[in-house]
């Protein structure tokens, strides 16, 4: 890298977000081009036509419009919420959390860089906390790029912006960046722990995939539905929030707090670790 590619200030960050700049404009572009499709579908498709004869689709599709309530994804709101839940958006968010939760510490660890890391000026909170600084800018910007797009849609037309309230696509976006922080975190921990990135990216995909499937679970099968409040995706309900505006405050604290403890972990693992063995 050329002197000077890299910012001075927290320059493990910023080394971090360089290295893997092309996988992220890649993933923004990706976003930006769902979220536009997913505009497209909801501004042109009458959402009666959606299910055909059935106005009302099963429960389970709660889980596809990210809600727990009475928003079915044959709405507007519903449809821009499958947006925010589909597999594609949750693939893009998982792809920067397992590549640069994997980058925080174990990619180090399983190259044999990590020791060398070690003999230069840089504490390992300093280590980890940029690097988990990293994340989180990277996990913000996609939910920024999801969350702009989709206001935009909104904002151009006219029957999104009678069913959509004024500001609830913002709202759903930041309860999108407390959902990213909520995976962050225990990605993090597995990390500070791991020799292998190859485990850290797999818990990312475990984290993320088996916590939607749980929830899908709980909404399609009754005698399971106690099983939702162990999954994140229970307390990320975009669909509701953009049916009604608000920002659920009690689900958000769930989220951010499942976040912290981990990243709380992660600092905790990774001072008592032996880098060597």
């Amino acid at each position: 890298m050329k002197p000077g590619t890299v910012n001075r200030r927290l320059p493990l960050v910023w080394l971090a977000l360089h290295r893997r700049r092309r996988m992220l404009f890649s993933l923004l572009f990706g976003m930006v081009v769902f979220e536009t499709l997913i505009v497209v579908i909801a501004s042109t498709v009458p959402t009666d036509e959606l299910f055909g004869a059935r106005r009302t689709p099963p429960g389970a599709f709660k889980a596809f419009s990210g809600s727990n309530g009475d928003v079915s994804i044959a709405s507007y709101p519903g449809l821009l919420g499958a947006g925010l839940t589909h597999p594609f958006w949750i693939a893009l968010q998982l792809t920067a959390i397992g590549s640069l939760g994997a980058a925080a510490v174990a990619a180090d660890v399983e190259s044999g860089t990590i020791e060398l890391l070690m003999t230069r000026p840089v504490s390992r909170r300093r280590l980890l906390a940029e690097r988990a600084g990293a994340l989180i800018a990277a996990t913000v910007l996609l939910n920024a790029a999801a969350t702009l797009t989709l206001a935009l849609g909104v904002a151009i037309s006219a029957p999104l912006r009678a069913a959509v309230p004024e500001g609830a696509v913002f709202a759903a976006g930041l309860l999108g960046c407390a959902l990213a922080f909520c995976l962050t975190g225990p990605v993090l921990a597995v990390s500070a722990l791991s020799r292998r990135r190859a485990h850290v990216i797999g818990a990312a995909v475990a984290f993320g995939a088996v916590g939607f499937a749980l929830n899908f679970v709980a909404l399609a099968w009754s005698p399971a539905r106690p099983l939702r409040y162990l999954s994140p995706f229970h307390y990320y309900a975009p669909g509701d929030v953009l049916a009604h505006g608000g920002v659920p405050w009690a689900a958000f604290g769930v989220l951010i707090g499942v976040g912290l403890l981990g990243l709380a972990a992660a600092f905790r693992l990774l001072e008592r670790r032996d880098l060597a063995v």
